[in-house]
């Protein structure tokens, strides 16, 4: 259906607009009518400009949660869902979000149920999300599951942006290293090498390599850049593959200080997802499936759904886990005593909120041993340069000398 732009006022008489799904713009006026909103004018929403190969259709998990905690905030007030989704429509920013919104509104107008009506929409509402909105629906708790989802959410968005900040600092450094170290061999180290030709100075080896090496960068600078923007977009193609994204999670668990840091977030991932779906009435097969997809590392996804498997076959969740081999002790341990006391989704929340401390403490720490290395890192590479240029020059003075 098309969206169309209105403008009129409410009953109050106060001027108010927006955007809807509607198949004409008498259904819209209908519409609105019964809304008690007089309309001035509908107008047929133009077409944006649309790029094939890129997405900006998305919708981002703090809006997601703000969305899933007003809600909440909403029901629980008792207004109605449809009243509740068209006010949580105007205030929406994000226009993605904003229309997709406004046709879950659209098809819970037409008798469909809130779940069934996000189903349609996975770029925004995943299985997750769905499926604690279908037990807060059968439940009659709608602003209670609400509620968990916006919690959950907003302690993933936390937990990723930890992460982020442990490998945006090196990534960061490293690149200014790499293409200061490109300028000078581009720019400044060519001007030495005229002058020691002019002079006649005899290169030491070092000094011969980096002149070698700034010649060809001079000659092939355009390609050296268009390769490193290539092999960007080539390695985000390769670990989209089911193999690159393999052997890429498996390097990343094998590197010597972000390996444990990312098995920690992993777990934390799984327990906290796990957790949620559990406390929501959620059956267990169908929880460990959506955790696996939570994980955010193919082996832990793997590992996760070989607990499935197990699980369907008539084992427990702690010996499914336990025979894995990929998670820790001390989680078994737990899962066994949830198991044992009926509190399976209580143990698991104290396991994601243990490993959440966890990261925060390994990233503070990571960081502080990080900010030294980079700095020697990045004064060797200049160093280096620097000498190089230098040595030469030395000779010079000692055979004046």
């Amino acid at each position: 259906m098309p969206i169309y732009l209105w403008k009129g006022t409410n009953r109050y008489g106060d001027p108010v607009s927006g955007e809807r799904l509607a198949g004409s713009p008498e259904d819209l006026q209908r519409v609105l009518q019964r809304e008690q909103i007089t309309v001035a004018s509908i107008a047929p929403m133009k077409a944006g400009l649309k790029i094939p190969f890129l997405n900006f259709e998305r919708v981002k998990k703090k809006e997601l949660a703000i969305f899933a905690r007003q809600m909440s905030v909403l029901i629980d007030a008792e207004l109605p869902l449809i009243q509740s989704l068209t006010i949580l429509a105007e205030q929406t920013r994000n226009k993605y979000f904003k229309r997709v919104i406004t046709e879950v509104r659209g098809d819970v107008e037409a008798g469909s149920s809130l779940n069934q009506a996000m189903r349609k929409h996975p770029k925004a509402f995943d299985d997750l999300f769905c499926n604690l909105i279908a037990s807060g629906e059968q439940s009659g708790s709608l602003d209670v599951m609400l509620q968990r989802l916006a919690e959950y959410i907003e302690k993933a968005v936390k937990l990723r942006s930890q992460v982020r900040s442990a490998m945006i600092y090196p990534t960061a450094i490293i690149t200014f290293a790499l293409l200061v170290a490109i300028f000078l061999m581009w720019k400044v180290i060519p001007i030495f090498s005229g002058i020691f030709q002019e002079l006649g100075a005899q290169l030491p080896g070092l000094t011969y390599f980096i002149v070698k090496l700034s010649n060809f960068v001079q000659n092939y600078i355009f390609f050296i850049f268009l390769g490193m923007i290539a092999s960007v977009f080539l390695f985000r193609y390769y670990k989209k593959t089911a193999v690159g994204r393999a052997s890429v999670d498996r390097l990343t668990l094998r590197l010597p200080l972000f390996g444990k840091l990312l098995l920690k977030v992993a777990i934390s991932r799984v327990t906290r997802t796990l957790s949620t779906l559990l406390s929501g009435g959620v059956s267990m097969l169908e929880s460990l499936k959506i955790t696996s997809s939570t994980a955010g590392n193919s082996l832990i996804e793997k590992s996760v759904l070989d607990v499935r498997k197990q699980v369907t076959e008539g084992r427990s969740l702690t010996d499914a886990f336990r025979t894995t081999g990929r998670f820790p002790f001390m989680m078994t341990q737990m899962i066994s005593v949830g198991e044992a006391t009926g509190t399976l989704d209580q143990m698991l929340a104290k396991l994601s909120d243990f490993y959440e401390d966890e990261v925060s403490a390994s990233v503070a720490a990571l960081l502080s041993i990080l900010e030294p290395v980079m700095m020697i890192f990045v004064g060797g590479i200049v160093g280096v340069l620097i000498l190089s240029m230098y040595l030469p020059i030395f000779n010079l003075m000692a055979q004046i000398q």
